[in-house]
């Protein structure tokens, strides 16, 4: 009986031995076969991230696109109102406003406090006044653009009148050609050149500014840029309409 039990526990180590030997051989000569359940196992895996590692992706692409994005509008922001002040700056130079060390010609900024909708294109109220040095006439602009002249002046506010009201007129000159007309509004929005001669090759894109006229809106102040026909002269002028530089439609804040 004890030899049977030897004989029966000798065969159960030299099996578990052969079976360890066989396993170690395996590992240390198989290990493509090894390698190919890794891959085939990682194909397997790959079916149910693949949309996660899709959405991974486009959310990475669509962050950095719009990083890029941001930093690209507040980059062109910059520039244009750098150049809406730079172009304020030249027509005051050109007109003769600033000269050398005159603090007093700085541009300033006043707020729009009040824009009502029955005189909308007529009029707005602003948050300066005499004593901020506001004066009967002068020019207001937005974005380096005329878009009228100060009509009312009190102590701590003023009305401006708008250059798309229906009582706006001032002369102006195509700065291309050098033609001169009277730019005035109609009321509704729209800007008007009026009593340019027909036949003097007045072309869309033409660069309109204001003429001399006095010393509170001097020639050369940006007013917009030919937009088109707006009615043949049938007396030998011809209405040109106007696509002012400014965004009428909406501004919070003007510089003067």
């Amino acid at each position: 009986m004890d030899n049977r039990r030897s004989s029966a526990r000798e065969f159960a180590h030299g099996l578990t031995a052969l079976i360890l030997a066989l396993f170690l051989l395996g590992v240390s000569s198989g290990l493509g076969v090894m390698k190919n359940i890794v891959d085939i196992w990682g194909a397997v895996l790959f079916i149910p991230e693949y949309p996660a590692v899709v959405l991974r992706e486009v959310f990475l692409g669509w962050r950095s696109w719009s990083r890029d994005k941001n930093s690209l509008s507040l980059e062109v922001t910059r520039l244009r109102n750098e150049n809406a002040g730079l172009r304020l700056e030249l027509a005051k130079i050109s007109s003769g406003q600033i000269y050398s060390g005159d603090k007093e010609s700085e541009t300033r900024t006043a707020r729009v406090t009040l824009r009502a909708p029955m005189s909308w294109w007529s009029e707005i109220r602003i948050d300066r006044g005499e004593h901020d040095k506001i004066t009967m006439g002068l020019p207001i602009f937005s974005g380096g653009y005329l878009i009228g002249r100060v009509s009312t002046v009190s102590t701590l506010s003023s009305w401006a009148e708008l250059i798309t009201s229906s009582s706006f007129m001032i002369p102006a000159v195509i700065e291309e050609t050098r033609e001169l007309g009277v730019v005035a509004g109609d009321g509704n929005g729209s800007v008007l050149l009026r009593y340019i001669p027909t036949g003097r090759g007045v072309r869309s894109g033409m660069k309109v500014s204001t003429a001399m006229i006095g010393e509170e809106l001097p020639p050369g102040l940006p007013i917009g840029t030919i937009a088109g026909e707006f009615t043949p002269g049938s007396d030998g002028y011809t209405t040109y309409r106007i696509e002012p530089g400014a965004d009428l439609s909406r501004f919070y804040t003007v510089s003067y």
